[in-house]
């Protein structure tokens, strides 16, 4: 089998919110511990690559078993850094230094445990099969998303308005969850963007999508976790 794919897991330090998420113990083990042993799982992934600005992450993604080659320049790791640009900076780095460029990129976060094999493998098998240059994963979501602006006036965020209250009347609505990402490192490289001009997606359950992006969600993700075969069975039985 040909190895042609890249696993890259970023994982700056400072996350504000949940202090050291990336290395907080989540049931036990360090959150990137879940990122790395889902990129490890896969046979057609070459490398495994923990991109940090962190020693301390850079030494706990060793011993779970990523390379963890450079860190992170400083500049590129502050918070108006732009993931993109960070993984754009790696493949260069190892183009440069190993002659190393591989066919795909795969993004992994580590902000998303409940995350399955499945997810992976549908995303891969999309690249694959499809002419997209990128293949990532989604939600469902309400399809009548509302923002609010800086005097709490209400906008609707599609600008579409369907007058039905009947949600079957909206066209299906989908946030970008986080789970994975794969690219071709061409696109990647040459538009600068993960989502790319041609991009399809994976639709993963609604109910594993949770972001750690605040405590309450972390708590969340937890339960949702340790439950998570429970919760298979009861939407089965439905």
């Amino acid at each position: 089998m040909k190895k042609e794919l890249l696993a890259i897991i970023p994982a700056r330090s400072g996350s504000k919110r949940i202090k050291n998420k990336n290395i907080k113990k989540f049931l036990g083990k360090p959150l990137i511990a879940y990122a790395i042993s889902h990129a490890k799982k896969n046979p057609w992934i070459d490398r495994v690559i923990v991109d940090t600005d962190s020693q301390k992450i850079l030494s706990i993604a060793k011993k779970y078993g990523a390379e963890t080659p450079y860190l992170r320049p400083r500049k590129l790791a502050g918070d108006k850094a732009q993931v993109v640009d960070a993984i754009i900076h790696l493949l260069n780095r190892l183009n440069k230094d190993e002659g190393y460029e591989p066919t795909h990129v795969m993004i992994l976060q580590t902000t998303s445990p409940l995350v399955e094999q499945k997810d992976v493998n549908a995303c891969w098998n999309l690249m694959k099969q499809t002419d997209a240059t990128t293949a990532l994963t989604v939600t469902p979501t309400h399809p009548r998303l509302y923002w609010l602006n800086n005097k709490q006036n209400i906008i609707l965020a599609n600008k579409t308005e369907v007058k039905s209250t009947n949600i079957q009347a909206w066209r299906e609505a989908y946030l970008l969850n986080g789970f994975v990402y794969i690219v071709k490192t061409p696109a990647l490289l040459k538009e600068k963007s993960i989502i790319t001009k041609n991009t399809k997606a994976v639709v993963c359950d609604k109910w594993r999508s949770v972001d750690l992006d605040a405590p309450e969600d972390w708590a969340l993700a937890e339960l949702l976790y340790k439950n998570k075969n429970k919760i298979k069975t009861i939407i089965k039985k439905r």
